[in-house]
């Protein structure tokens, strides 16, 4: 009788481990996938809401009733936000001075990078903690100086010099923002030399060696051997360099707060919408603009400014993605 009972007991005890060995991987998948959606909801829910109001009919707001899918449908929002922004020719003169800010931010961080990983001078670990304490700074402590620094533009006193002036107002120009991403000064350009350093500390230095020996000099070698190598991070930087000089307000509101750029009009469209909105619907300059159909007009236009990142995302982000594994970005 003992050993039956004790067979029967060892029977349920191994169905007790069977089910713990079945459920508890089936329990931890729900919970990981419950995570990942509610994650993904609230990530994804501002666009979704910007969607829903961007189709929205001006009746359509006061009904109580609608919650993300309109009952009336329609464009009008997008002809008024069309005509407040003038939106293609400040999306081609944005996306203009964004690539060629990309690209200089690009070209001289990759090249600082190579530096600081392959050459070895007096001060060097010095001015990299120069570096890496950049991407601690908040940008805001630096406006007052970068601000008269480039309203009285010198390089070495030469313009003093020869001309007497203090020096040239590059203000409200694209000038700073080009001298800054060509010196890789520019916006986020600490973390781009930091990315880059870490990248090419883990190429082996055989390669350079073989290049030397070949009569290769430090500037050839970069150009020729060490930078079609670094894909992975040029893809991290491009991608990150572009999306953070269109979404930039600090150096467009600082350097070029009258140039026709994309985060200016977005700052400004709330007034634009207030002010010329009535007119643009055809009910007299004299009349005030509904508040509700102000914000859902602002809402359209963000829209319409994050479209562009929206359609670059979703035709790079597998290429984004293994490049970021690939760089030092994570370990």
């Amino acid at each position: 009788m003992a050993s039956i009972r004790d067979r029967s007991d060892e029977t349920a005890q191994e169905r007790m481990n069977r089910f713990k060995n079945k459920a508890l991987p089936i329990l931890w998948a729900v919970f990981r996938y419950l995570l990942i959606i509610g994650i993904t909801f609230i990530i994804i829910y501002p666009i979704i809401s910007k969607f829903s109001v961007a189709f929205k009919d001006k009746q359509d707001i006061y009904n109580p009733t609608i919650y993300m899918i309109p009952v009336h449908f329609t464009l009008d929002n997008f002809k008024l936000v069309f005509d407040l922004l003038d939106y293609w020719p400040l999306l081609l003169n944005t996306m203009i001075y964004v690539f060629i800010t990309m690209l200089l931010t690009t070209m001289s961080t990759a090249l600082a990078g190579y530096g600081f990983a392959r050459f070895t001078f007096p001060g060097s670990n010095l001015l990299f903690g120069l570096v890496v304490l950049t991407i601690l700074i908040p940008m805001s402590t630096l406006m007052v100086p970068m601000y008269l620094h480039f309203r009285s533009f010198d390089i070495l006193g030469l313009v003093h010099l020869f001309t007497g002036k203090e020096g040239v107002n590059l203000l409200n120009s694209y000038w700073p923002s080009i001298i800054t991403s060509a010196t890789a000064t520019g916006l986020k350009a600490g973390l781009f030399i930091y990315i880059f350093r870490q990248f090419f500390r883990g190429l082996p230095k055989e390669i350079e060696e073989a290049a030397l020996i070949d009569g290769a000099g430090g500037i050839k070698t970069f150009f020729a051997i060490m930078l079609p190598n670094a894909i992975p991070p040029l893809i991290t930087v491009t991608l990150f360099s572009f999306v953070w000089q269109y979404n930039d307000t600090f150096y467009t509101s600082l350097f070029m707060s009258e140039q026709s750029l994309m985060p200016l009009k977005i700052a400004s469209l709330p007034a634009d919408a207030n002010q010329f909105l009535p007119a643009l619907m055809g009910l007299g300059s004299s009349a005030k603009a509904d508040p509700n159909y102000v914000a859902l007009v602002v809402d359209t236009g963000i829209l319409l400014a994050i479209l562009p990142l929206i359609g670059l995302y979703l035709f790079v982000q597998r290429h984004f993605v293994e490049s970021v594994e690939r760089t030092g970005v994570v370990g």
